[in-house]
């Protein structure tokens, strides 16, 4: 079993900022890519941030130079340091993690639960 549970989420005021956390558990053997996306009220699920292994990044063109990825290969973790904040960044923020499993060897793709990122005045 692989567990991918996230924290950080929570009310800013435009502006503001925020850091999301994620840990990937259980039985894993190793990670390819890594996500953080985002899914609004009425809106489809849209990719905000990707990080490889060894690094290189891809960002939702609206979070350029607001928003910051990283992860810590040693702890099978992401994270997501989010500055100047908008209303229109207010979303459920879920991580996704592309996760070989020690059990069955095979990659398969792993999400977890999601957290509300609330921005507002």
């Amino acid at each position: 079993q692989v567990q991918v549970v996230e924290s950080g989420g929570g009310l800013v005021q435009p502006g503001g900022s925020l850091k999301l956390s994620c840990i990937v558990s259980g039985s894993v053997k190793s990670i390819y890519g890594m996500a953080w996306y985002r899914q609004a009220p009425g809106k489809e699920r849209e990719s905000v941030a990707t990080i490889m292994p060894e690094g290189d990044t891809m960002y939702l063109d609206s979070v350029k130079e607001r928003f910051t990825i990283s992860r810590d290969n040693a702890k099978n973790s992401v994270y997501l340091e989010m500055n100047s904040l908008k209303s229109e960044d207010s979303a459920t923020y879920y991580c996704y993690a592309d996760v070989t499993s020690t059990s069955t060897g095979r990659r398969y793709p792993r999400w977890g639960q999601g957290t509300q990122v609330t921005v507002s005045s």
